[in-house]
């Protein structure tokens, strides 16, 4: 490991002007390439104190041995040397988009004599235009044969047309009208590159002109009396509309435009991508990369637009560029894009109709995209039993966690305070395992004590129920076999540690491992817990989300794990599913707060005055129709809350009664159908809110 005071360039060495730099490692190798508005800044960035770096930049500049740059004139020049030397070097430490897949593109080879439609995969060669890309090969396919209908032009291989010129003969395409025969002299080379040409302008979105001169031929042709002509016309229009069909319209006025998405957490980050023509999705394509260093939105939107179009040039670069945040400094991106396309490039965010909404579904298929990366990374055996033995190894563990529990606590600015416990088993989320709970002592905003209060809980409940539904036989006095517990008693299997029904108690197996979301205070006050209860023989670790550095209880310092970890990834899915549910649960009680109808517009009048009055008075209904005296009745509603009480309801107009649809009867406000919601006969309670299943409704 370098030190990097050791290749700190001397005060003054550095120039204040645009340009690219280099860190290299102790063979020569290249490992990061950056640019900057100012070199001095940018770099004085990096020889700072190494604690306050980011782990993954820190990483970064102790394995480096050097450093060293070139100064440029403009930012444009900087970003489009950095693009090449990336390109060039492939630096282990720079932003690497990674296709998820090889994309097939719909290619017209525009520099044959004879231009033909294929499937093209790979680097874009000159002269061959492009449409696409497709997310698969036989979407391609299914459109080329409904268009060679109305645009026969050649798609055999160059083997293929020599023979068949060779031989006099055309293919079976050609004998079904599919292809033009340019191998047999059917048509000339000219006439063949024409339909070439209205191929592509057809694909390019220019379809309006093309339909209305067809639909006018085939007018003319039965007002001729050419009905066979006109039929094959009218079915070639049929084919064309077909296949337009598979790109349905999205966007107005035949708006060229790609759309950039990104969904990122601490570790990954997936784009996707749509490319507009014509107002139509004309083909989709995406990336994920590991973010190796601490990166904005902005700076990975800047990567993709490199990558995206650091080969393309005119009409390949699209008149507008619309993403989820702007670069930091936009104007330099816009430069070069709009040197790339020849004409002007618009690079914004949109901010309402079609745009923002077609960017939302762009945004859905990137979280989708990463979703799906990180669940074939998760469901995969080995790469899951590698990410528990890293956890055993650097947690100091005697054997891999098969049972982990996250815990984490959520409200909102101290109200509302919930928790969620979720568990993994074998690396897998079980979620018919997960918990939900409400904090019971007033711990607002401090989430150590809800941490305690929680794991406590929790634990509680292990012991009560491993007492009361183990079935303990005497053992000898004084011996402490593997086992048995403390006082002697031989310990059940747990799989004996059932309900009467057969099916397992909710909080009877005990973890492996017990994750928090949090850094050391969140872990103290789990470990304590688990103390106070007595259990010493289950792990506790928590991951800090800003660094995601790993905890130990009594630790002064953190574990850190390899950003390539598997072992950070599984803890930090676990972490991340725990926060979900926690806050899912957290949003859904703050919806169903407690509402008093008119109530509610009385200033002053707080959740527990009106909870203190329907109380009173059993409902809605007989508090409207009393009157000021009783109202003052209520503990703590003066006479002055009590006569706007009553305007309140003077003003709003009574709700129409409720009427029992299976008797017909007319219902008091008290009768609430719907609002309970446990089994015919089973009452519903309020107190025991950890009890309650964690499934996701």
């Amino acid at each position: 490991m370098a030190d990097p005071s050791s290749y700190r360039p001397k005060p003054g060495e550095i120039p204040d002007s645009p340009g690219v730099y280099r860190f290299r490692d102790e063979h020569r190798r290249v490992i990061y390439v950056g640019k900057a508005k100012s070199l001095r800044q940018r770099l004085a960035n990096y020889f700072q104190d190494l604690a306050g770096l980011h782990p993954r930049t820190r990483s970064m500049v102790t394995t480096a041995a050097s450093v060293e740059w070139t100064v440029v004139s403009t930012e444009v020049e900087a970003l489009q040397l950095e693009y090449s030397w990336i390109k060039e070097y492939d630096p282990r430490f720079n932003v690497k988009y990674r296709d998820d897949k090889s994309y097939p593109y719909l290619a017209v080879t525009m520099n044959e004599e004879f231009p033909r439609v294929q499937v093209m995969r790979g680097h874009k060669k000159k002269g061959v235009r492009y449409f696409g890309p497709y997310a698969h090969a036989w979407a391609i396919r299914d459109t080329v044969d409904l268009l060679l209908r109305v645009f026969p032009v050649r798609t055999c291989s160059a083997g293929v047309f020599k023979n068949a010129a060779r031989t006099g003969r055309p293919c079976l395409l050609g004998y079904i009208d599919k292809c033009s025969a340019p191998c047999v002299d059917r048509v000339s080379a000219e006439d063949h590159r024409e339909l070439a040409e209205e191929f592509c302008d057809f694909m390019a979105g220019r379809t309006g002109t093309y339909l209305r001169r067809l639909e006018q031929q085939m007018a003319q042709a039965a007002e001729d009396m050419e009905y066979e002509r006109a039929a094959r016309l009218r079915d070639d229009i049929g084919a064309l509309k077909k296949a337009m069909e598979k790109n349905a319209v999205v966007l107005a006025d035949a708006t060229d435009a790609d759309l950039i998405a990104v969904a990122e957490d601490e570790l990954e980050a997936a784009v996707q991508i749509f490319h507009v023509r014509g107002g139509r999705v004309r083909g989709q394509r995406g990336w994920v990369t590991d973010k190796v260093e601490e990166i904005t939105t902005g700076a990975l939107v800047e990567h993709a637009l490199q990558q995206l179009y650091g080969e393309e040039t005119g009409d390949a670069v699209p008149r507008e560029v619309l993403v989820p945040a702007l670069p930091d400094p936009v104007e330099p991106v816009q430069q070069w894009l709009t040197g790339r396309r020849g004409a002007n490039v618009s690079l914004r965010v949109p901010q309402r109709g079609d745009k923002k909404a077609l960017m939302e579904t762009v945004q859905r298929n990137a979280q989708q995209a990463l979703v799906l990366h990180k669940t074939k990374r998760a469901s995969d055996l080995t790469t899951r039993s590698r990410a528990l033995e890293e956890i055993a190894d650097a947690l100091g563990l005697d054997s891999a966690p098969l049972r982990i529990e996250c815990y984490d606590v959520s409200h909102l600015q101290g109200d509302d305070v919930v928790a969620s416990m979720v568990v993994f088993e074998d690396g897998l989320a079980r979620k018919s395992e997960y918990r939900r709970f409400q904090i019971k002592s007033f711990a607002g905003q401090d989430d150590v004590r809800s941490m305690h209060e929680v794991i406590t809980r929790r634990f509680r409940r292990y012991l009560a129920e491993k007492e009361r539904t183990g079935e303990w036989t005497d053992g000898e006095a004084g011996e402490s076999a593997p086992g048995t517990a403390p006082d002697g008693l031989t310990e059940p299997p747990e799989n004996t540690l059932t309900d009467d029904d057969g099916r397992p108690k909710r909080f009877a197996y005990p973890p492996q491992l017990v994750v928090v979301d949090g850094g050391a205070p969140q872990v103290a006050a789990a470990r304590r817990a688990l103390d106070e209860l007595g259990i010493d023989d289950i792990a506790v670790c928590g991951l800090a989300k800003r660094l995601e550095e790993v905890w130990l209880p009594g630790d002064d310092d953190p574990v850190v794990l390899p950003r390539t970890s598997e072992g950070l990834y599984l803890l930090q899915r676990v972490r991340d599913e725990a926060h979900r549910f926690a806050i899912t649960y957290q949003r859904t009680r703050r919806a169903k707060r407690f509402r008093a109808g008119p109530l509610d517009e009385v200033p002053g009048l707080g959740e527990t005055r009106k909870r203190a009055l329907i109380k009173h008075f059993g409902s809605v209904k007989r508090l409207r129709s009393a009157t000021i005296e009783q109202i003052c009745e209520v503990p703590g509603i003066g006479r002055k809350t009590a006569e706007v009480i009553v305007a309140a309801f003077a003003r709003a107009e009574p709700p129409a009664p409720a009427v029992n649809t299976a008797t017909g009867e007319i219902m008091d406000d008290e009768e609430e159908p719907g609002q309970a919601t446990g089994s015919p006969g089973e009452p519903v309670s309020a107190g025991a809110p950890d009890d309650r299943r964690g499934q996701e409704r």
